[in-house]
């Protein structure tokens, strides 16, 4: 049984975007057909600060790319996880220890270890929402 995502009010995830300014895309890809390169393509349109994490790619969007959460030289708001449910309770670590304030977990990854770890570091937890498709059925969207 996959854990639930504490439910968000639709105010509650306007405030998340409107608090956050950069975000880490764990698993960022540079193949243009998959979410893990369209979401974070439709995030920088709206005006995020999006880093790439992938230890595969040199860079994504335009961005360099770094190999973890950990390697990045600048403090990240929210960390959007593209990766599979297994590794979301290691991602959730390495949030915590940059200090994110969020940890969104897209469409179909959800892990209540995940959520623990953020929860227990005083970060916002989201699990199987897509970050884009929130953004722009809140209307936030240029």
């Amino acid at each position: 049984m996959q854990p639930n995502s504490p439910s968000l009010s639709d105010e509650e995830f306007a405030e998340i975007f409107g608090q956050i300014k950069t975000i880490a895309v764990v698993g960022a890809s540079d193949d243009e057909a998959k979410p893990s390169h369209k979401i974070p393509l439709y995030l920088q349109r709206q005006g995020y600060r999006i880093i790439p994490v992938n230890p595969s790619d040199e860079e994504v969007l335009g961005e360099k790319a770094y190999k973890s959460l950990e390697e990045i030289p600048e403090p990240v708001d929210a960390v959007d996880v593209f990766r599979p449910s297994n590794e979301a309770a290691g991602i959730a670590r390495s949030a915590a220890l940059i200090g994110a304030k969020v940890l969104w977990l897209q469409s179909g990854i959800s892990s209540q270890e995940a959520a623990d770890i953020a929860s227990d570091a005083g970060m916002q937890i989201v699990m199987d929402e897509c970050m884009g498709a929130t953004h722009k059925r809140l209307g936030l969207g240029r």
